[in-house]
């Protein structure tokens, strides 16, 4: 588990530093930069939630897997 979120706290830091580095190096204006920024954060807030929901899911699916065979016992 340590291993899944390390990984997806450095894919999540590495998409903003290169996001950052890339709008940064782009010629553009500053309005454009500015929207260029609020874009990407969007973009990246909705992947994030994604991201998330998936990994809940998955760890609900894996908490009822280990719930079953407690409840056949009882039964």
């Amino acid at each position: 588990m340590n291993k899944v979120i390390s990984f997806l706290t450095g894919a999540i830091l590495g998409g903003l530093v290169g996001a950052t580095i890339a709008i940064l190096m782009a010629p553009s204006s500053g309005i454009e930069l500015r929207g260029q920024i609020q874009e990407r954060s969007i973009e990246l807030r909705d992947e994030i939630k994604s991201v998330a929901q998936e990994r809940r899911a998955e760890l609900e699916r894996e908490l009822e897997s280990l719930r079953a065979p407690s409840r056949k016992q009882q039964g």
